[in-house]
């Protein structure tokens, strides 16, 4: 069989309304059928709406909206299970696994999946499309979910064949080559609906008089890298599908950071933060020690509500030294937070840390004995260790019991929605 890099032998596999059409399946129900909505109806009408099922997507409901947005009718509501999610995904990796190895899958979400078929096309002396149709009807015959998928001769292409056509497809699989880059990609328009590319990116293309794919691909490259940087070099290749990225090639940041946000369930006052910035710093500095990092500058945002004040607090500093204890980060955001924080009720707060780190060494602080420094690292290992084998919640500051506390229900969440 001949492969060369023309052919589309990169897959991109899709699992349709994925959270809806699990609460569906472990009702007995059918998601082609049923209204189903997945959703916390206990968070109010401004909660996000994560997953309808493809009956509601037939009907004109969009997959992602606010609980007030649904249109009138008899819906079932489902809360999202994320423990629930996770484990059927692990479930259908490990299928995939038993036909491709691990160094030719990437996992770009949930519910998506690139796959290079290439180097199993001999082995199975088969084609693409062949092997991905086989491993989408096993998914279908073990989970009862469908899938559907994209094939491309590079991840974009992928991408492209899969949200264009395959998504609206009986067949559910879709096969683009270069030969329908000019049928089928240029005449694209919104720009948006292209991967990658978002509405505020759009308008920024827009007032450059870039209303399709075509005008991307025939924009002088010169002027996007002008105005979007390393971005709009980007852009101009995949509008003339060009990507040369490789799944084998796996990315890892130069430098990462750790975030922890929390979007409040109702105004807090400014004497209540401190328990939550505490609260935060533990959660974070855990995952800091996990890593075995230290970090050298944080970042705090406080955010009041819409409707007192419209910019909030956004500040950066850097650290004497680098460290990942809890306490020495604690009193750092605090001090940034009593210092610039105004009056007013606060509805969000995040913590960053960043330019991080292993170290070979630790600095030494003269205002503190080795001694101090050693007894509470052992201390936090020592919780460490009895959160990592008896749950989060198995070990907890006193002030966890108060009502401005919100670490024991965050314990039980999973992205932000319960497990």
């Amino acid at each position: 069989m001949k492969n060369n890099i023309l052919e589309p032998t990169i897959a991109i596999i899709d699992l349709k309304a994925f959270y809806s059409s699990v609460e569906c399946i472990d009702r007995g129900l059918n998601p082609f059928l049923a209204p189903l909505v997945v959703t916390d109806t206990m968070r109010g009408k401004g909660t996000i709406i994560l997953s309808v099922t493809p009956y509601l997507k037939k009907r004109g409901i969009p997959s992602r909206l606010r609980l007030y947005e649904l249109p009138p009718g008899e819906y079932i509501y489902a809360p999202p299970r994320m423990e629930r999610y996770l484990q059927i995904n692990a479930e259908i990796i490990a299928l995939i696994l038993e036909y491709i190895g691990e160094d030719d899958i990437h996992i770009y979400s949930i519910d998506e999946l690139f796959i290079d078929t290439k180097p199993y096309l001999s082995l199975y002396k088969t084609t693409p499309l062949a092997l991905i149709s086989k491993i989408i009807k096993k998914i279908e015959k073990k989970f009862h979910l469908t899938a559907c998928a994209g094939l491309g001769p590079n991840m974009f292409l992928a991408k492209c064949a899969l949200d264009l056509e395959a998504k609206q497809s009986a067949s559910g699989i879709a096969i683009w080559t270069f030969d329908d880059i000019g049928t089928k990609l240029h005449p694209v328009t919104p720009l948006r609906k292209i991967w990658g590319i978002s509405e505020r990116y759009q308008k920024r293309l827009n007032d450059l008089g870039l209303f399709t794919v075509g005008d991307l691909a025939n924009c002088p490259v010169e002027l996007l890298r002008k105005k979007f940087g390393i971005l709009g070099e980007q852009l101009h290749q995949h509008a003339n599908g060009i990507d040369e990225s490789k799944i084998r090639q796996k990315y890892i940041p130069e430098e990462t950071s750790l975030t922890n946000e929390q979007v409040l369930t109702r105004n807090y006052q400014v004497k209540e933060i401190p328990i939550l910035l505490r609260e935060m710093c533990d959660e974070i500095s855990l995952r800091l020690r996990l890593q075995k990092q230290f970090c050298r500058t944080i970042h705090l945002s406080i955010h009041y509500p819409k409707e007192i004040a419209k910019r909030g607090v956004s500040i950066q500093r850097s650290l004497i030294y680098g460290t990942d204890d809890s306490q020495i980060l604690y009193e750092a955001f605090l001090e940034i937070f009593q210092k610039y924080t105004l009056d007013l009720p606060i509805r969000k707060i995040s913590i960053t840390l960043s330019n991080l780190y292993c170290p070979h060494t630790e600095q030494l602080n003269l205002f503190n004995s080795q001694e101090n420094n050693l007894a509470q690292r052992n201390l936090q290992n020592t919780i460490d260790a009895i959160r990592n084998k008896f749950g989060k919640n198995a070990i907890l500051r006193g002030d966890a019991l108060t009502n401005s506390s919100t670490i024991i229900e965050r314990h039980n969440l999973i992205g932000g929605h319960k497990k």
